[in-house]
C-alpha cells in the first residue's frame, strides 16, 4: 500500500515535528510506504496576498496533478468528522490513497468535488505542521487496526 500526504506548506527543518514525523513513517512502514509532499511556490505566496480565493485556486493548481488513481481523501473542517474506526475503514482494501491538506484559505469546492471523500478531524483549527502529526498517527492507527495490531487498543 502507498500512502501520501500532499500539503500546502512551506518546506522547512522543524526540528519540533520533525522527529514525530519521520516516527509514524518509519513504524508504518510494515504495513504501507508513507510519504509527506510539501507544495508551496511563488504563485501561492503571491495568491495570498491576493484574496482568500485566489488562494484557494492556487491550492487547486498546485494539488491537482496528485488526484490520481486510488483513493483521494481531503482534510476539510467543514466536512464529516470521522473517529479512528472510520478512518480506517477509508484505508481498507486501497492500493493507494492521497491525502490533501490545504493551505490557510482551505480547498476551493472544485478541488473538493475532484476528491473521492472529505473528513474533518474536528472543528478546533490546528497548525499545518502539527495536523501533519496528527495525520500520520491516525494513518498508522488505522493501519494497525485494520491489521489487528494492538496499537490502537
Amino acid at each position: 500500500m502507498k500512502i501520501n500526504v500532499i500539503i500546502i506548506d512551506k518546506k522547512a527543518k522543524d526540528k519540533l515535528y520533525a522527529g514525530l514525523i519521520e516516527h509514524y513513517i518509519k513504524i508504518a512502514k510494515p504495513f504501507a510506504k508513507v510519504e509527506v509532499i510539501e507544495l508551496f511556490d511563488k504563485e501561492i505566496a503571491k495568491a495570498h496576498d491576493i484574496s482568500p480565493q485566489a488562494a484557494q485556486r492556487s491550492y487547486t493548481k498546485a494539488l491537482e496533478k496528485y488526484v490520481g488513481s486510488g483513493v483521494n481523501i481531503a482534510l476539510d473542517p467543514s466536512s464529516k468528522e470521522v473517529d479512528s474506526h472510520d478512518f480506517a475503514k477509508l484505508l481498507k482494501d486501497s492500493v493507494s490513497v492521497n491525502f490533501f491538506i490545504g493551505g490557510a484559505y482551505g480547498f476551493e469546492r472544485d478541488f473538493l468535488s475532484k476528491c473521492n471523500n472529505a473528513i474533518s478531524f474536528g472543528k478546533i483549527t490546528l497548525s499545518h505542521k502539527l495536523v501533519k502529526v496528527v495525520l500520520l498517527e491516525q494513518i498508522f492507527r488505522g493501519l494497525t487496526i485494520n491489521n489487528n495490531h494492538p496499537y490502537h487498543k
